[in-house]
């Protein structure tokens, strides 16, 4: 015998999976009228035909930042279209799968089983294939952080102190157009540096520069390599007549940024 469905359990189970009537109305006969069992046999059903969707290209998708605290995340979760990844859900569970971040060992994000339900329900719900593309969990310090209006380029600054806010995050704006290589000339490959010294000594010369000019032409050349790609060398964009050194007090030292742009 057909189980009699009423419109209201129709309505209730459709508004909890995000899926059309019609499924939501098989699933409630397929389940006795039972909207718990209903709404589980309709993500196990579509979760199986999602699973052989994934070889779909994400190519779109949103960036996330959580802080609290003295920790701090960022994640990026991966979907088919622009569309899908400015819907409020979409959104929604970005933050959430963020925020979830902030309980886990400091690191690169594994997604553990509540991050890939979150993940399974955005690819039930949208059709899409979603996925958790990356994420990175800090730990001390104080934090900055810039997600920019299309969710498709973002920076976590971590700092060893505290300092404004508005600074923290104009850094952050900062580094995301400007895309520095490191925060200071330590984390430049020093054989890169002796690279750029040697051609330009060699250029010097070959040009009839001594010694001591083709020296300090060098070194010239590795100073303005070094203001260009390093972030605490480098003008800062919102004031270039400053850089970004003489935003920072004196007291505060950027340890670490992590700088996100959507695939890659």
């Amino acid at each position: 015998m057909t189980t009699t469905i009423a419109a209201k359990d129709v309505a209730a189970l459709r508004d909890k999976t995000g899926l059309g009537m019609m499924d939501c109305k098989k699933a409630l006969q397929e389940n006795s009228g039972d909207i718990e069992a209903a709404e589980n046999w309709l993500r196990e059903k579509r979760k199986g035909k999602m699973d052989t969707r994934t070889e779909r290209t994400t190519g779109e998708g949103r960036i996330g930042i959580a802080i609290t605290g003295d920790k701090a995340s960022i994640v990026e979760i991966q979907t088919e279209t622009d569309f899908t990844a400015k819907t409020e859900d979409f959104l929604k569970a970005t933050d959430d799968i963020a925020n979830h971040a902030l309980g886990m060992p400091a690191g690169d994000v594994n997604a553990d089983e509540t991050m890939t339900g979150l993940v399974d329900n955005l690819r039930i719900t949208t059709g899409e294939n979603v996925n958790f593309a990356r994420g990175i969990r800090l730990d001390g310090g104080a934090y900055g952080s810039y997600v920019h209006h299309d969710g498709k380029r973002a920076c976590l600054l971590q700092v060893d102190n505290e300092a404004p806010a508005d600074a923290l995050k104009g850094i952050c704006q900062h580094i995301v157009f400007h895309d520095p290589l490191g925060i200071d000339a330590d984390d430049v490959d020093p054989a890169a540096l002796e690279t750029i010294r040697n051609n330009a000594l060699a250029e010097a010369k070959d040009s009839g520069k001594n010694d001591e000019i083709a020296g300090k032409m060098a070194e010239g050349k590795v100073r303005k390599y070094l203001e260009e790609n390093t972030l605490m060398a480098q003008k800062y964009v919102i004031d270039e007549s400053m850089t970004i050194s003489d935003v920072l007090p004196d007291n505060v030292k950027v340890t670490k940024f992590i700088r996100y742009t959507l695939g890659s």
